[in-house]
């Protein structure tokens, strides 16, 4: 039997751009990429040296701040704005209200929920990574620190911590002197990270308020093992902006949205 013909004579509904580089954006970008009656855009940071490009149109790169995002938005027709970056993408969320509010478009931002704690886990929680970086030496002496290369700087005057890093690009300095880096792309197992602990023998974890299941399994196999856990809370966020917890309900508000 012979595949159905895509229809190509669709209104289109309008031009979605998606401020990605979490999954939910990209799961997003492949439920838009595959309807004709959308025009999708991924913005991602360029953080990452070869990073996995979503399916749609993508750019890389900053906009140079909320004007710079607005003028984007008007060159290219953009209809509709979907923040899916990352929890802790604090200025690019802020950046993403002002430029929404500047050309009037509608603006959505997808928040995955948080990590709480259960049952068996020993959590302790920072309001930034430089109070982290203030309760850590109690709480550890070898610590996997998974709260990103950017913000390495925070730790890097602990000298007595030894820590293990992993991440996709090697980080730069100011890095603390004990120091190893892994270099790998995740998703990791359960397995993987029990694994690591182990191997390690780490004392302690150190991670952002991520949410999601991607790297929730450090989480668990920190439990397992008896490890104390360091959280630092999420951000503040812009005010008023409409959210949604997956890309279904993005999807649903974007069919629900007139242009």
């Amino acid at each position: 039997m012979s595949a159905e013909p895509v229809r190509t004579d669709a209104p289109v509904r309008g031009h979605v751009l998606v401020l990605g580089g979490t999954t939910e954006a990209r799961r997003l970008a492949e439920m838009l990429a595959g309807d004709p009656s959308y025009q999708v855009t991924t913005s991602l940071a360029g953080r990452v040296a070869r990073p996995v490009l979503p399916p749609g149109g993508t750019r890389i790169g900053g906009f140079g701040g909320p004007a710079g995002l607005a003028d984007w938005i008007a060159a290219h027709g953009v209809t509709h704005l979907v923040d899916a970056t990352h929890p802790f993408a604090e200025r690019m969320s802020f950046n993403a209200a002002r430029a929404a509010a500047l050309t009037g478009i509608p603006l959505l931002a997808v928040r995955r929920p948080g990590w709480t704690p259960g049952p068996g886990d020993d959590w302790t929680f920072a309001g930034s990574l430089a109070e982290a970086a203030l309760l850590l030496p109690g709480l550890g002496a070898r610590a996997f620190l998974t709260t990103g290369r950017m913000g390495l700087h925070s730790f890097a005057h602990l000298e007595d911590t030894w820590f293990l890093v992993r991440s996709v690009d090697p980080p730069a300095a100011p890095a603390p002197p004990k120091l190893e880096v892994l270099l790998a792309r995740g998703p990791f197992t359960l397995a993987d990270e029990r694994e690591l602990l182990a191997r390690h023998r780490i004392d302690v974890l150190v991670t952002k308020d991520s949410g999601g299941s991607a790297t929730a399994p450090k989480l668990t196999a920190a439990r397992e093992a008896g490890i104390p856990v360091l959280v630092v809370r999420r951000p503040p966020v812009p005010e008023g902006v409409a959210q949604a917890q997956s890309p279904q309900a993005a999807l649903e508000w974007l069919a629900g949205t007139p242009a």
